[in-house]
């Protein structure tokens, strides 16, 4: 499978949510790509509110099977979540349940008055009533279980997408 280069999709994706945000909007990224993303995001679109991020670690419906994840990451949010505007982005939709876990900790901080979602890529394959309201590339066909897409930085800061197959 050939993918678009991240940062094509990066342009993309700014572009797609141009129109919807103000410099009010806060992007809230899920740890660890989903913050890479939304700060390539954040300077792209210009926003004024500081960049918020999440560890869904301890809100995942999978927490008592898997376990912490090895390396916790703390979540900050450190604007005022009521009745704000609010992109949730993550690198990588699938499931369904890492949005799940984001809202159900964002909804923690305040009652927004409204939550979007923004992926670099959909993946397929969701097990959730959840879809992205901007969205890079949706790929043609679900990947098929055994197969990841994986958001990397190297140490300039430059992000690739990987296909990793477990």
């Amino acid at each position: 499978m050939h993918l678009p280069e991240a940062e094509q999709l990066i342009a993309t994706l700014a572009d797609k949510m141009r129109p919807q945000v103000t410099p009010e909007t806060c992007l809230v990224g899920i740890h660890t790509g989903g913050v890479w993303l939304a700060e390539r995001l954040h300077a792209l679109l210009g926003l004024s509110e500081p960049l918020g991020s999440i560890d869904v670690s301890f809100y995942r419906d999978d927490y008592s099977a898997k376990g912490l994840h090895p390396q916790p990451r703390g979540s900050k949010i450190p604007f005022d979540v009521e009745a704000a505007h609010i992109v949730i982005v993550d690198d990588v939709l699938y499931t369904g349940r890492t949005t799940r876990a984001a809202l159900n900790e964002l909804f923690d901080y305040g009652r927004p008055a409204r939550v979007d979602l923004a992926v670099l890529i959909d993946r397929g394959g969701r097990e959730l009533p959840i879809a992205a309201s901007f969205c890079a590339l949706t790929l043609p066909t679900p990947l098929p279980a055994g197969q990841n897409l994986q958001l990397e930085r190297d140490a300039s800061g430059a992000l690739t997408m990987r296909l990793i197959h477990a």
